[in-house]
């Protein structure tokens, strides 16, 4: 799919082509806008999520007139590449890890809200989750690829933790999680964290405003670190992320021996980039987000 970045610059040759966005930005909208179009009205209904609209138009992928969203010729090009990997890349996983733990995990995830989306959603004020804002008129367009099972049940574990958290579950997970009392400079965290340094801005600056970690300047570079509040509301959501995985062991008892065989180098050796792809300009990632965190910008990259 030829793609323009900000920072890694466009496809050969393709100098107008789209913006590059995630899989969340597929899930959320171009899977919806054919040739008939949707309604704007309607479209939060179907993907059970909102959009970032007027990013998807000032990408390339859509138009909206009179109130309906159709696809660009970018667009339309996206809808015919995209759609099929789901399976593509299914199959891959079927030789990567087996056809019988491929089974075994399907069969294991647990069966959640018709409600929630087929993507994880883009992330609310202080990066938190969160299901569809009102009740749908329409009934849900989902779909039954691997993505769309595991955004489900990730999507409902966050919920249920940021219920009963006052940090989400993205900072928790990312940030919080490798901060201590002991100053960690801001230019390692992407590294540690495996999410952009966009999102550990945004998440400095809410962590910052409540008092549990503080931002500073040593020479040249900044350093980071959790306040004695910060350190108890760290040691909290350990608590809590245990206490929540006490209860669905208990209601999905084969979900983490289903999800083990997917740890580790065998997963990594899915992510070689394409030699086209911005991912083959930057250097390899050292490690996964514990909790991917879908920022506003198409989802990219935190999303992908």
């Amino acid at each position: 799919m030829p793609h323009r970045t900000t920072n890694h610059g466009s496809t050969s040759g393709a100098s107008h082509a789209p913006w590059l966005v995630s899989l969340v930005m597929w899930s959320n909208c171009i899977r919806f806008a054919g040739e008939e179009g949707v309604r704007v009205s309607e479209l939060e209904d179907l993907a059970r999520t909102p959009t970032n609209l007027n990013g998807m138009q000032r990408w390339g992928y859509i138009v909206v007139s009179d109130s309906v969203i159709r696809a660009t010729p970018a667009g339309r090009m996206a809808r015919e590449l995209w759609g099929p990997l789901f399976d593509v890349i299914e199959k891959r996983w079927e030789q990567r890890f087996g056809a019988d733990a491929i089974g075994r995990l399907r069969e294991s995830l647990p069966r959640t809200d018709a409600a929630l989306p087929d993507c994880l959603p883009i992330l609310g004020y202080g990066l938190f989750s969160r299901g569809p804002d009102r009740k749908p008129k329409l009934p849900a367009v989902h779909e039954d690829h691997l993505a769309a099972l595991l955004a489900r049940v990730l999507l409902a574990f966050a919920m249920e933790f940021e219920n009963e958290s006052e940090v989400s579950l993205a900072i928790c997970a990312n940030i919080v999680r490798v901060l201590d009392e002991k100053p960690v400079p801001v230019r390692d965290l992407p590294r540690l964290s495996g999410v952009s340094k966009e999102a550990i801005n945004v998440a400095l600056g809410f962590l910052g405003k409540r008092g549990l970690a503080v931002t500073e300047s040593a020479g040249r570079a900044k350093l980071a670190r959790l306040t004695p509040k910060g350190r108890e509301a760290r040691n909290e959501y350990l608590r809590r992320l245990a206490t929540i995985e006490t209860r669905w062991e208990s209601r999905y008892a084969k979900l983490r021996a289903a999800l083990e065989p997917f740890e580790g180098k065998a997963l990594f050796e899915g992510i070689e980039p394409h030699p086209g792809n911005w991912r083959a300009s930057v250097p390899k990632p050292e490690t996964l987000p514990h909790f991917p965190m879908v920022l506003h910008r198409g989802g990219f990259p935190d999303g992908s």
